[in-house]
């Protein structure tokens, strides 16, 4: 009886796991069907789904295996908890499975070790960006788990022990024989999700746990720091030196891949690009040193290592210097324009580290720029392109020169959403039904139509920023840096070198001609030779020494690669690398040609060769980041260390955050300031401030706490510091006139809340406060025009009224 009983409950199991693999097979299949009728090229129908089934079987019989023994424990505990709690595990698997085959819907890639680079904040941000959080969204997620709930019912009612034992046997030994067959079945595309997860997030720790291992013992020294005297010039020869120094603007385009610009595959979408190529230094095969944007300000700007999940991810960021600090010391002034918010990623902590004097993000824009609409979910990302150059330029007036401008735009990300997206796409239309070559179908084309909408959108305000810029009288004397973060994600990419492949144009009007260049160079190659070519040419204090990356931007016409680039396709995954004219990708070596496409080799000594490489790499640039041996401490003159806490101070900190987000902990912060607590609470304020510079509540309450305490000036400092970064931040402005009103300084009162007024911020608290100054000198009239405009907003407010009678 008992064996019976055993048997039963063992084939129960087994029409779960069947259960479980056909939810696989009808959630691949899904995918694939979303995959053809977004008309996305397929090589093969019939190969993938082959390729998909096979896969899928032999995870969810690998799941199946991998919970059995837990299944089969509660047969001597308790039975109908057993199937129930594996009933629910495998639906819990059915939704990650779901979730992932959407998110490589969304991004053409399979989610992998990435998913451990990020906070919880910024994939949200980032899912929310892509997708429309609503009811239809989620409705597929609770449609499959009760599809596999209906197929084990259908197993369970339509099959018998037998038939389900005899179809195990042959699947095992069908598909068994298949995967020893097709080999191609193995390729990241085919794969589970699931599987490919479990995989990814597997390899990146045995790799982490090689380099954690690495005996660094005894081993103290600065492996990258070298005389800058080493560093060559290259780019004299193309440009007619001046006298002053020149202005450099620094254009990062989001998701300009190389293909998209000049007569690569993708061409025809980017006109004014493609006119600005023919008057630049240009190279044609570049690469960005990551594939998203969390790594180019550091690699484009610092040719800085890459840190465990990316350099800006280092708390605290190691030693260092960058093109920013190093112009700031020699008199330029340094800007960074963006129309997102800087703390994604944390832009602004390396951007502060390096002391720049001007940040514009999202928080400086006023109501007369227009924000991209949100979408259904209600994000968006920030001020579209156009705007974002608008702001630019509105900024640049009265910023004394040479000047240091960076750039970045976000359009051309999902959602693709930006003003007037009607007529791009029906310009999108018109370049289609032109007589215009296309290097793909034009079915692809429309499949994106979005997507080259957007690119025209920002081509077209990139025009427009350039043209304007012509105007100003510095033109004449300003280099422009063009590139892009990253190849853009959603459109297929051809190989596995392509996400990285970006263009690099240098345009001035002091070059002397046009060239362009097939050597290979990255990121990682620009501010060395920037600072090379202005160190040898200009009067700048002279770098002693320097600690790149790498050597610099190659600038041979012919193809060939001179530099070794490990490449971090996303926050913690360092599985790229170039070497001579070869990719390693994912264990496997790829012949790179001069048209920078790809073909699989088969080299074993060259494919160990650059194996050991990069495990070299690794090695170094875990020593650098995390023993701080990029660049002395003693010798950086030029940065400003984010605010370093004692061991008791972390020791507090850490008792009194934990399990606290950044904003539940600055609620703990005001609460200590109401108690009197201020140094608690400035404390925690710091906390928060080194991991958010722009978090307002926090520097304003530090500002408050210091202000409670008679420190007025350091108060001050903390609040206008607060107005710098986020002028339309209505309570700053009432903790200024609070202070201002207890010291008595009525005429700076004044001063702030005119700025108030015109910034439109709408809070009738800061006019009151403006009329109380005004009656403390003795300006009646004045008092009581400010409360006659309030009172019309709040006519039956009692303390205005009070007021308001006191001034008769």
């Amino acid at each position: 009886m008992k064996f019976k009983d055993f048997s039963n409950y063992g084939y129960k199991y087994i029409y779960l796991s069947f259960s479980l693999i056909l939810s696989f097979w009808a959630i691949s299949i899904f995918g694939l069907m979303m995959t053809v009728s977004n008309s996305l090229e397929q090589a093969s129908i019939g190969v993938s789904l082959g390729y998909k089934l096979l896969n899928d079987f032999w995870a969810g019989l690998g799941i199946g295996l991998l919970f059995f023994p837990l299944y089969l424990l509660f047969f001597f505990i308790k039975k109908p908890i057993g199937t129930i709690l594996i009933k629910v595990l495998f639906c819990i698997i059915i939704i990650g499975q779901f979730a992932l085959v959407k998110y490589h819907l969304a991004t053409l890639v399979n989610l992998g070790a990435d998913l451990l680079g990020y906070s919880f904040d910024d994939m949200f941000t980032t899912v929310s960006a892509s997708e429309s959080l609503s009811f239809v969204y989620f409705l597929p997620f609770m449609l499959f788990p009760l599809l596999f709930f209906g197929i084990n019912y259908g197993l369970n009612k339509f099959t018998n022990e037998r038939q389900i034992f005899a179809s195990a046997i042959i699947l095992v030994i069908v598909f068994g024989s298949s995967k020893m067959i097709f080999s191609e079945a193995t390729e990241t595309d085919y794969q589970n999700k699931l599987v490919y997860l479990g995989a990814d997030i597997y390899r990146y720790q045995q790799e982490k746990s090689i380099a954690d291992a690495y005996n660094l013992s005894g081993r103290n020294d600065y492996p990258i720091l070298k005389p800058f005297q080493d560093s060559k010039d290259v780019l004299s020869p193309f440009f007619d030196i001046q006298a002053e120094k020149p202005n450099i603007v620094i254009i990062i385009v989001e998701g300009l891949g190389g293909e998209f610009v000049g007569k690569n595959t993708y061409r025809g979408f980017t006109p004014f690009l493609d006119s600005l190529i023919t008057k630049s230094l240009y190279w044609e095969n570049f690469v960005s040193n990551a594939g998203r944007t969390f790594g180019v300000l550091p690699s484009l700007l610092g040719s800085l290592p890459y840190g465990e999940k990316g350099f800006l991810e280092l708390n605290p960021l190691p030693s260092h210097f960058s093109l920013i600090s190093v112009l700031k010391a020699n008199d330029y002034t340094t800007s960074f324009y963006s129309g997102d918010n800087s703390s994604f990623d944390r832009k602004i902590n390396f951007l502060e580290y390096n002391e720049i004097d001007h940040i514009i993000d999202e928080n400086r824009y006023g109501p007369e720029y227009v924000k991209t609409q949100s979408n259904a979910g209600g994000f968006s990302w920030g001020y579209p392109d156009r705007e974002m150059f608008k702001k630019t330029l509105s900024e640049l007036d009265g910023k004394k020169m040479p000047r240091l401008d960076i750039v970045m735009t976000l359009t051309n990300h999902e959602p693709f959403d930006f003003p007037e997206k009607s007529s791009y796409l029906a310009k999108v239309d018109s370049i289609l039904n032109s007589k215009q070559l296309f290097g793909v179908n034009k079915a692809e084309i429309l499949a994106y139509k979005d997507i080259f909408a957007s690119l025209l959108y920002t081509d077209n305000s990139l025009e427009f920023f350039m043209a304007e810029y012509v105007k100003r009288p510095e033109y004449s004397n300003t280099i422009f840096i063009v590139t892009g973060d990253h190849r853009l994600i959603p459109i297929a990419q051809k190989d596995k070198l392509c996400r990285y492949h970006v263009p690099l144009l240098i345009f001035s009007p002091l070059l002397k001609k046009a060239e362009k260049f097939k050597s290979i160079s990255s990121h990682w190659d620009v501010t060395p030779s920037l600072l090379s070519f202005l160190m040898n040419n200009y009067k700048l204090n002279k770098l002693k020494e320097m600690s790149w990356m790498s050597k610099g931007l190659d600038t041979a016409k012919q193809f060939r690669n001179i530099h070794q680039i490990p490449l971090m396709r996303y926050k913690g995954g360092i599985n790229d690398f170039i070497y001579k004219n070869y990719l390693y990708a994912d264990g496997e070596l790829y012949k790179i040609n001069e048209n920078f496409g790809t073909n699989k080799v088969n080299e074993p000594e060259l494919l160990k060769i650059a194996a050991d490489s990069l495990l070299e790499f690794k090695k170094l640039n875990g020593y650098l980041t995390k023993n701080n041996r990029i660049f002395p401490d003693s010798l950086n003159i030029y940065t400003q260390p984010a605010i370093q806490f004692t061991k008791e101070q972390l020791a507090i900190i850490e008792d009194l955050t934990k399990g606290l987000n950044y904003d539940q902990t600055f609620l703990i912060a005001r609460d200590f300031a109401f108690q009197k607590d201020y140094k608690k609470a400035r404390l925690l304020c710091d906390y928060i401030l080194n991991e958010f510079p722009n978090y307002a509540d926090a520097r304003t309450l530090k500002g408050r706490t210091l202000a409670w305490e008679g420190n007025y000036k350091t108060a001050e400092e903390q609040l206008l510091n607060v107005l710098k970064r986020t002028p339309f931040y209505d309570d700053n402005y009432l903790a200024l006139l609070d202070l201002y009103w207890w010291t008595k300084q009525d005429t700076k009162a004044i001063d702030i809340a005119e700025k108030a007024k015109e910034h439109e911020i709408k809070n009738t608290d800061i006019p009151f406060k403006l009329a109380q100054a005004y009656q403390r000198m003795n300006n009646l009239s004045d008092a009581n025009k400010v409360m006659d405009s309030i009172l019309k907003l709040d006519p039956k407010n009692e303390t205005y009224l009070t007021f308001k009678n006191s001034l008769k």
